[in-house]
């Protein structure tokens, strides 16, 4: 597949279920995940704002299976998926940081750093 200049294939949109996420170790070392939800993918340093610990608690495991939000296994903080934002926790107010991901095709992509 062709990928649009300045763009990273991350992996098939297909490797990644409906409703669950993936991580990924950037080039530059930086640990993000990409969640998919329906027919969207949203991705995000794998980063707690709370204290600056990754996300998940075991390889790929980023969601909530109660809730269906993102959640952080050091503190319990949940945020949504579409934006990042904590909406309980510790962190309440503050959101996680996002990175552009886009679908391309079957591919999911990254902006090269």
């Amino acid at each position: 597949m062709n990928t649009a200049p300045g763009r990273h294939v991350l992996c098939r949109l297909d490797e990644i279920e409906d409703g669950a996420g993936r991580g990924f170790t950037l080039p530059d070392g930086r640990e993000i995940f990409i969640v998919r939800q329906d027919a969207a993918v949203f991705g995000y340093l794998n980063v707690c704002p709370h204290q600056g610990t990754p996300l998940d608690w075991a390889p790929d495991t980023f969601i909530s299976e109660d809730s269906g939000l993102i959640l952080c296994a050091t503190h319990g903080a949940q945020f949504r998926i579409e934006d990042g934002l904590c909406v309980s926790g510790p962190c309440a107010g503050d959101r996680l940081s996002p990175v552009p991901v886009a679908i391309e095709g079957d591919s999911v992509v990254i902006a090269a750093p």
